[in-house]
């Protein structure tokens, strides 16, 4: 008896690991299947990938090359991270995903080059607990505001970028003595990032928004004009002939 329920999970155990393979190559094969359909339901799909890893390679560049990562350093990764995060499918949210990162970063900078400015005049004493105060104070009264309904809508990614943006100025000058090289640098490669983004998205197959939408109405404008096309047969089938 003993020995028959030992072969009986030997059995199962087997079974077990033979299943493991079959079920993997399953899932490979359903991913494959269902990544197909993306592609023909919308070519633009696979031309928007490609788009960003052309954008994601040209910005690459600044680390290849010795002449490019002299003049920017580490700051050059700031560049890739703007590809990557304002890149979008259509010209339309790409542009105000650039614009919002621009705008942000720009009035963060400033303002944390002033903070730490302001807050060098304190002492060595004083100086970490003022750049910690002014991050709690910036921190709290942008997160606020993030929750106004119409601010929230438009400029939430800005706001998110104004936080990250000052906080990396104000708290990493505290370390480095040449902070406003160290803004300058960011500013620049995320200026670079968000310009490259924008030129590959409009320069190859654009996606505009306004097409999709009238593509969109005009689907279902003829779509309701089969529809009334119908009714108005089987009105007039059904409808009883007078005597």
């Amino acid at each position: 008896m003993a020995s028959m329920d030992q072969e009986t999970a030997r059995g199962s155990t087997r079974a077990l690991f033979k299943a493991i393979p079959e079920k993997f190559v399953s899932t490979i094969m359903d991913a494959a299947s269902e990544g197909k359909k993306l592609g023909v339901e919308d070519p633009r799909r696979i031309i928007h990938s490609m788009k960003v890893g052309l954008a994601i390679t040209l910005v690459s560049l600044f680390y290849y090359f010795d002449p490019l990562y002299q003049g920017f350093g580490v700051s050059a990764m700031w560049a890739v991270i703007t590809v990557v995060v304002v890149f979008e499918f259509s010209v339309g949210a790409t542009l105000g995903r650039g614009v919002n990162r621009g705008i942000a970063t720009l009035l963060a900078g400033s303002l944390g080059v002033g903070a730490h400015r302001l807050a060098s005049f304190g002492g060595e004493r004083l100086e970490p607990m003022l750049i910690g105060l002014s991050v709690f104070f910036v921190a709290s009264a942008v997160t606020y505001v993030r929750f106004y309904p119409k601010l929230k809508a438009r400029y939430d990614y800005g706001f998110l970028i104004f936080i990250l943006t000052f906080c990396l100025i104000s708290v990493s000058g505290y370390r480095d003595d040449e902070v406003l090289d160290m803004a300058h640098k960011r500013l620049s490669t995320i200026l670079i990032g968000g310009s490259a983004a924008v030129a590959v998205c409009i320069l190859i197959c654009p996606v505009w928004t306004g097409e999709d939408l009238h593509n969109l109405v005009a689907s279902n404008v003829e779509n309701l004009g089969i529809f009334l096309e119908v009714e108005r047969r089987v009105v007039t089938v059904v409808r009883p002939t007078p005597n």
